[in-house]
């Protein structure tokens, strides 16, 4: 059976994107279903079956009548349905700090997110981010820093583009939305993060639709 999908706007939607890289990488056949966020049937949209299991958020996985949501939720279900080598590093050092780094992004770094929201068709220079969206970009630095010196890059957890790098790929397009100034390796990991060929693949199709929310555009 096809795996599909439910997704935002891919030009605004984070997590939209977690979910969508998790399912390229998993190999699986899928279907993406694209519901706009926030028009005028968004409220009727959210309380349909499909959103439902998350109360209403994207993405949400379905396998048949299983769902699953967020972005660890989906990561978890499609690793174990590709085989559980797709996702994680094998040596337990770098897996260790691949789930630990992936965690804190799911529940972390909020004042990056409210202060810099996604926007993958803005360009930004010069913007000023506020003292608290500042010291989350140091702690993604430092994660980018430190997974980069310890495994070898030129993924975050080593070699193998994973989970880690899927949950960072949307901070990753906020530096690059913001220009945000990066330390010589975070920058270049940023880079490799936004040429990854799935990134490509996105952010072509965001530049195509249609759809613009004047609370993200400034």
């Amino acid at each position: 059976m096809t795996l599909r999908l439910v997704i935002g706007n891919r030009a605004y939607s984070s997590w939209s994107l977690r979910g969508w890289l998790a399912a390229k990488q998993s190999g699986l056949v899928f279907e993406t279903l694209f519901w706009p966020l926030y028009e005028a049937d968004w409220e009727e949209k959210r309380r349909r079956p499909e959103l439902a299991p998350s109360g209403g958020k994207v993405p949400v996985l379905w396998d048949g009548a299983v769902a699953s949501w967020n972005a660890l939720g989906i990561i978890d279900h499609l690793d174990r349905l590709s085989g559980g080598s797709r996702f994680w590093p094998a040596d337990l050092s770098a897996r260790a700090f691949a789930m630990s780094v992936a965690a804190e992004m799911q529940a972390g770094f909020q004042a990056l997110r409210g202060f810099c929201p996604m926007n993958t068709r803005a360009h930004h220079p010069g913007f000023a981010v506020s003292p608290d969206a500042a010291a989350d970009v140091r702690r993604v630095e430092a994660l980018f820093e430190e997974g980069l010196a310890r495994f070898g890059g030129p993924w975050l957890a080593g070699p193998d583009w994973g989970a880690a790098d899927i949950m960072f790929t949307p901070v990753a397009s906020r530096f690059t939305t913001y220009a945000v100034a990066l330390s010589p390796a975070a920058e270049g990991l940023r880079q490799r993060l936004m040429a990854h060929p799935f990134m490509a693949e996105w952010m072509a199709a965001a530049a195509t639709e249609g759809h613009v929310l004047a609370r993200f555009e400034f």
